[in-house]
């Protein structure tokens, strides 16, 4: 052993550096042969070829589901009047709890056809086209009779104007609700001039208004009037047809002038438009 040489390395201390360079080698280059390696090993899948493996899945699963549910209906062994038929007779057909309750409430307002069978939205089209030759259906009820009392129901046309809650709930299709909306809607325009303001009120729809209409009348002579030189800003404000700020701008309007001697000078205020001012021109007086 040379101990006088200060470059000596002992043969036991040369394997451990020559170890140690090993694993930084090792450290260094495993990390790029082993991702090189992963690149060689990478499969490229053309995206038509997945289109095509879509394509032969979802018909797949179409054509079993189509089986599955042709399978889950079954076919009445006699012909049949859907009118008839008892709860466990369409559970029988393939149709579920739910289903069936559904179907129950439209029996019993009557079918007459296969066309009002086919309307019942849970009756599934594989099992309509299973039973519509099996069904059979009673005559269809007249209606002349209903509609001859449905005509005498009103005799008279009701003035709007002059209604009371009573004479409004004679009209047939006129509920409570709108019955006290007409009249405090009336109450607050100072009575009505056209029946379209009836479209006004809070909920009022067409349906309801067409039903009406044909048994009202209106004398737009009985209606309450607004004195525009008399009345306060908190009397403008309370109209439908007027807010806090039109209201506010005619007072001070009136005090400028010293009055107002026409109506038409309201629409020198720049917050009454032409719409607003025609809307409220039959309930205003000097």
């Amino acid at each position: 052993m040379n101990t006088d040489n200060p470059f000596y390395v002992s043969p036991r201390n040369r394997k451990g550096v020559i170890l140690f360079f090993l694993i930084c080698l090792t450290v260094i280059f495993l990390p790029r042969m082993i991702r090189s390696f992963d690149n060689q090993l990478k499969i490229t899948i053309s995206k038509s070829k997945i289109a095509d493996f879509e394509k032969r899945r979802k018909e797949y699963y179409k054509k079993k589901s189509f089986y599955k549910s042709k399978n889950r209906y079954t076919i009445p062994a006699l012909r049949f009047d859907p009118n008839n038929y008892e709860k466990a007779d369409w559970l029988k057909l393939g149709l579920s709890e739910k289903q069936v309750n559904v179907v129950m409430k439209f029996t019993q307002k009557g079918l007459y056809s296969n066309d009002d069978l086919k309307k019942i939205f849970v009756i599934p089209d594989q099992l309509f086209h299973l039973i519509k030759d099996s069904t059979y259906y009673p005559d269809k009820p007249s209606h002349k009779k209903f509609d001859i009392e449905k005509k005498v129901i009103v005799p008279y046309e009701i003035n709007l104007n002059t209604a009371t809650e009573s004479d409004l709930l004679a009209i047939k299709g006129l509920g409570a609700y709108y019955a006290k909306a007409i009249l405090k809607y009336k109450n607050e325009l100072g009575g009505y001039v056209r029946k379209s303001q009836l479209m006004e009120i809070f909920k009022m729809n067409c349906e309801s208004y067409e039903k009406i209409i044909p048994h009202l009348q209106i004398n737009p002579a009985e209606i309450r009037l607004l004195n525009i030189n008399d009345a306060t800003v908190e009397e403008l404000n309370a109209h439908p047809y007027l807010n806090w700020s039109q209201a506010n701008s005619i007072i001070k309007m009136r005090f400028q002038k010293n009055g107002f001697r026409s109506l038409h000078e309201l629409k020198q205020s720049h917050l009454i438009n032409e719409e607003t001012f025609e809307k409220l021109l039959p309930y205003l007086s000097l």
